[in-house]
């Protein structure tokens, strides 16, 4: 069984996230998605509320599992014998950033590889900050987002 990994803070999953997973999810026998504990940010929602919507927003592929994890994924990776990280990546500017993460992964545990993923190129602006910064406005973000993540946007921010 080849499992992998799908790293991220998904604060919150957006559909930009979701089309990467939904093709990791025809590679792979399993895909976990990781809701990583990061101390160097300042999440709006809780670890458990973006499970839980990473949960709903998933729950049409039969192969992927969520789990919230505060260590390394390599660590992870290692507990769960995955054969493989996911990456997504948007832009050159991603890949330096993603590739520097996938040496030192690859260090730490030989036998995971790092595998880059594109999104569809409708997704290739999109990610968690710019829904973020959408919703401090009171923007709508319902074709950024599946509909139970806008709804708890709409709750968390009051509009």
């Amino acid at each position: 069984m080849k499992t992998a990994l799908y790293p991220g803070t998904f604060d919150p999953i957006t559909n930009g996230h979701i089309d990467v997973i939904e093709r990791a999810s025809q590679m792979f026998d399993k895909i976990v998605v990781v809701i990583a504990i990061n101390s160097k940010k300042t999440s709006v929602f809780s670890e458990q509320e973006r499970a839980d919507m990473a949960v709903e927003s998933l729950r049409h592929l039969s192969n992927v599992e969520v789990q919230i994890h505060s260590g390394l994924t390599v660590e992870l990776a290692r507990k769960e014998q995955a054969c493989a990280i996911i990456r997504g990546i948007r832009a050159v500017s991603d890949f330096e950033y993603e590739f520097q993460i996938a040496l030192m992964n690859r260090k730490l545990e030989s036998e995971v590889h790092t595998v880059f993923l594109l999104p569809h190129e409708k997704y290739t602006y999109l990610n968690s900050s710019i829904v973020r910064e959408l919703a401090r406005y009171k923007q709508s973000v319902d074709e950024f987002v599946p509909p139970n993540v806008a709804k708890k946007i709409r709750e968390k921010f009051d509009y």
